[in-house]
């Protein structure tokens, strides 16, 4: 039991003797300086490195019309019930749902009945007034009628003239007619039918001009003028221009926006009424940049950029507007005046990386065909 003891604390002491020496901190220290030594390389290597070569090439902004996008439709200018003036049989209609009519022409008849008689009966009583008043004017100049008898005759013969025209009137308004140019929508009275005053024997709209209607915000609508071409764009992708004719000056109080019209010719009278449309009205002139949308790129917010090279050779990030497509590209805004863009390469390096700069000869739409080529496809060319 004592030599137990007594090999216990020999063991103890050797240990605590050990740990005192220094030989379980020592290897701890060493890794400390070697993990140290080991960044010290990694920097001196990542700053010795070459920067990295991408292709770039150097743009000048110039003037541009930056469009406002509305959403809107087609509508037709006038809409009209063309009503009945007067009571009557309908005897005859002359049109159908689609015909096109001319302003005058006549939609339907109604009865004449006896308005005709009662033409032939005024103007009977015309001709006894008239007579009547010459009548008078004789017997006055013989000194046999006063002043108050001629002012008689001349009254009845006035009376007599106006049941007349009266009567002309009511026959013409047994002709229903065009009030404009246009087309027959809907047929209201049928051959056969009692009209009366007030119902409508068709209606009639006007397609020429068209018209597209749409809203805008309160913002916008300050940036919009009168007689400014407005270009729409339809459901089937086909386009049509007009004129921008009405702003308007009170807004909608549920939606705070504005009506606006632009005027379209439609002699065709192809464009129909209610059709879906995207209007693009001009609103400021801008500087802009012609790129190919290949070079976009995204920032760590997911905002829609591109990748530029200062002076110094630095990479930069701006943010840009699309403006417009074209054939070549894409219009942007947000670039300075004066800039060197990234073609190819972007994707290799991040804002204020220093890179070697490679003039790049190619055409604009060539650029999205090797823009995502790696860094030895550049110096493969450099």
């Amino acid at each position: 039991m004592k030599k137990t003891f007594i090999t216990s604390a020999v063991i103890a002491i050797a240990i605590l003797a050990w740990l005192m020496s220094g030989v379980l901190t020592e290897p701890d220290m060493e890794y400390a300086a070697s993990l140290a030594e080991q960044n010290t390389i990694a920097s001196q290597v990542e700053f010795e490195a070459p920067p990295t070569k991408v292709r770039v090439q150097h743009l000048t902004a110039t003037q541009q019309t930056r469009f406002a996008v509305v959403r809107g439709k087609t509508e037709n200018k006038r809409t009209v019930n063309v009503k009945a003036e007067t009571s009557g049989r309908v005897v005859e209609r002359l049109v159908e749902r689609g015909s096109a009519v001319t302003t005058g022409q006549t939609i339907c008849k109604i009865a004449v009945e006896d308005r005709e008689v009662a033409i032939d009966e005024a103007l009977q009583a015309l001709n006894k007034a008239k007579i009547d008043y010459q009548g008078a004017l004789k017997l006055k100049r013989q000194g046999f009628n006063s002043e108050s008898t001629i002012a008689e005759k001349k009254a009845q013969l006035a009376s007599a003239n106006a049941m007349l025209e009266r009567r002309k009137i009511a026959l013409a308004k047994t002709e229903i007619t065009a009030p404009f140019d246009g087309i027959i929508e809907n047929i209201g009275l049928e051959v056969g039918d009692y009209a009366s005053p007030g119902d409508f024997c068709a209606t009639l709209v006007d397609l020429d001009p068209m018209l597209m209607v749409g809203q805008v915000s309160e913002k916008l609508v300050l940036q919009l003028r009168l007689g400014e071409s407005v270009i729409g764009t339809l459901s089937n992708g086909s386009q049509v221009s007009g004129t921008l004719t009405f702003i308007g000056k009170q807004s909608d109080q549920n939606t705070r926006t504005y009506p606006i019209e632009a005027e379209l010719e439609n002699k065709s009278g192809l464009l129909r009424s209610g059709l879906t449309a995207e209007m693009q009205i001009p609103t400021e002139e801008v500087l802009a940049h012609s790129v190919s949308p290949a070079i976009f790129t995204l920032d760590d917010l997911g905002q829609i950029g591109i990748r530029t090279v200062n002076k110094q050779n630095l990479v930069e990030f701006h943010l840009i507007e699309i403006l417009s497509e074209h054939g070549e590209g894409t219009w942007v805004t947000g670039l300075p005046n004066e800039v060197t863009i990234i073609t190819v390469g972007q994707e290799l390096v991040i804002p204020g990386e220093r890179v070697d700069p490679v003039e790049d000869n190619s055409n604009l739409k060539d650029r999205s065909k090797v823009a995502t080529k790696s860094g030895a496809n550049i110096d493969s060319k450099s």
